[in-house]
């Protein structure tokens, strides 16, 4: 097989979504979220292993039925800055939403981590389902669907042109001729569009890589349609073997649509493996886990989520799912529907509802390093994914999977044994884009009739 496969090491802290026990873990320390040192040495180990990427996840609204370690946790670009100064390979990849901040401050923020970083930087591209966040940022609600994608694409588009304002040769410094900046190598963007007003330029040149790596979680059809146009990489969502090669072939189907090369679009399924001596071992630990996650009022409170941070609590739990579907709207839509159809099929109450969001799932990554080692490479020949996003409760079990499964896949000529580049496109084989206003002059040069 000529294709390999990529990881990535998603932390999680105190414990995120579904994850309602981990803080009380004694391995895990109780300011893990907001501890540098913690994201440090997890960087550290994920680079010892010759992973891709770190990824942080954020959101911008909570209240005090969140997830553990979305009460008290870093600011992503913050956080991947010092991480980015204590490793050398490692992608660096952060959240933010394109609805909730403006297009030249993120700009500028990520070409300063594409710097610090040296050329290792991502930005996971969110429109935020939590209804909540509208208020935080001076708005009555929250926008729906439409114009949250209407506006991150035009506001990936304006990173972009904001991230070619300067070409690559655009400082020459020359001491002698006096000459710091050629002028004419700076670009205003003068954006106008329906969402956005940006005129540009950005203070800062661009970085080793380019620009920084567009990444994006497409689940609805608006979702996949702009993973599709402007993404380089995807978080994919969960499901099964089937459900993961569709997923895989609709968004390379799209992004050919578009005239972009599929292979320029790299899919990361969620992976957390667990890996122990023998494979009752690891199933053990699997429903221990689940056992210990298994809190009904944290599990109520994130069914909420998906319409809007709704409060569930008021209801009768033993009556009929109530009529919320309102609420998904500007909300987690995708998801929310999916738990409404659900319920009115099986006239489930809004107990069960909560238990099933919750339900005992065995995952395919449990298992002895081989086993583990062998329903990668089962899913990766399947065509499911190009990489998988990794997440352990604790560093052991990062150990575990690093020393016993990451051997195997090299020896199986799946996963790398040293980086190829140090930049994050480099490793992902990604091309380096080029700048739009070099590729104009070069194409104005261009003989006539010459290939374009």
């Amino acid at each position: 097989m000529s294709r390999t496969i990529h990881l990535a090491l998603h932390p999680y802290g105190v414990g995120g979504p579904g994850q309602h026990g981990l803080w009380k873990d004694p391995s895990i320390a109780k300011n893990a979220s907001i501890d540098i040192d913690y994201y440090i040495r997890q960087a550290e180990l994920a680079e010892e292993a010759l992973f891709d990427a770190l990824f942080i996840v954020d959101s911008q609204f909570i209240n005090a039925t969140y997830p553990a370690h979305y009460l008290n946790r870093l600011e992503p670009l913050t956080l991947l800055s010092a991480v980015a100064t204590h490793t050398r390979h490692l992608g660096l990849v952060g959240t933010a939403s394109s609805t909730y901040n403006s297009p030249f401050n993120l700009a500028r923020r990520f070409a300063s981590l594409d710097h610090i970083s040296r050329g290792r930087a991502g930005w996971n591209v969110v429109t935020s389902f939590d209804t909540g966040a509208a208020q935080n940022f001076g708005l009555d609600e929250h926008l729906d669907y439409a114009a949250r994608y209407g506006r991150a694409l035009e506001f990936v588009q304006v990173a972009r042109g904001l991230w070619d304002s300067y070409e690559d040769d655009a400082f020459p410094a020359d001491v002698e001729r006096n000459v710091f900046l050629d002028p004419s190598k700076l670009h205003a963007l003068d954006h106008v569009g329906e969402h956005l007003k940006v005129a540009g330029p950005l203070n800062i040149s661009r970085s080793p890589q380019g620009q920084p790596v567009i990444f994006q979680a497409g689940v609805s059809e608006e979702g996949r349609d702009l993973a599709a146009r402007v993404a380089e990489g995807i978080y994919a969502p969960g499901g099964g073997l089937a459900q993961a090669q569709e997923y895989y072939a609709d968004i390379k189907k799209r992004t050919a649509a578009y005239g972009r090369d599929p292979d320029h679009i790299k899919i990361f399924i969620h992976g957390g493996p667990i890996v122990a001596p023998t494979e009752e071992a690891a199933r053990r630990r699997e429903r221990e886990i689940f056992a210990e996650d298994d809190d009904f009022d944290r599990n109520l409170a994130l069914l909420g989520r998906s319409f809007g941070a709704y409060d569930f609590s008021g209801h009768d739990l033993d009556a009929p799912f109530p009529d919320v579907a309102h609420l998904a709207e500007r909300g987690g839509r995708t998801g929310a529907q999916k738990i409404i159809d659900r319920a009115r099929a099986e006239n489930l109450t809004l107990r069960q509802v909560a238990q099933s969001v919750r339900e005992f799932r065995r995952s395919p990554f449990v298992g002895t390093p081989q086993q583990v080692a062998g329903t990668i490479e089962e899913w990766f020949a399947a065509g499911t994914f190009d990489g998988i996003n990794l997440a352990f409760r604790t560093e052991a079990e990062l150990t575990a999977f690093v020393e016993g499964v990451v051997p195997l896949l090299q020896k199986r000529g799946l996963f790398r044994t040293a980086y190829e580049a140090d930049t994050l496109r480099g490793n992902l084989g990604l091309p380096i884009p080029e700048n739009r206003y070099t590729r104009e002059r070069r194409l104005a040069n261009e003989p006539e009739g010459a290939a374009r």
